[in-house]
């Protein structure tokens, strides 16, 4: 089985920074893309950034130049560094990966539980 754990949420000031990991743990055969989304209160779920397994990243519109999606293959986290953090940045933020559990197997999408980042005015 496969878990997906975020930490690194909490409580920052504006213009101030945030560091999220998270850590896929399990039978895990190979990790493609691994991404960051976020859903702020009455909102949809939209991508922050995602980054391949060969290192491409993409970002949101929002986030470039704010925002750095990195990846450690050998512990299968990924991390995401929020500076400059704004109001508008706040939401729960959820970890995504694309992950084989088997040889042959297909790609799955398996998703964290979520951390709370808030950004004060």
């Amino acid at each position: 089985q496969v878990q997906l754990v975020e930490s690194g949420g909490g409580l920052v000031q504006t213009g101030g920074s945030l560091r999220l990991s998270c850590a896929a743990s399990g039978s895990i055969l190979s990790i493609n893309a691994m991404g960051w989304y976020r859903q702020a209160p009455g909102k949809q779920r939209e991508l922050v950034a995602v980054i391949t397994s060969g290192g491409i990243r993409n970002y949101a519109d929002s986030v470039k130049g704010r925002f750095t999606i990195s990846r450690d293959n050998a512990k299968n986290t990924v991390y995401l560094q929020m500076n400059s953090l704004k109001p508008e940045d706040t939401a729960v933020y959820y970890c995504n990966a694309d992950i084989v559990v088997k040889v042959y197997g297909p790609r799955m999408s398996y998703w964290g539980k979520g951390t709370l980042v808030t950004v004060s005015s």
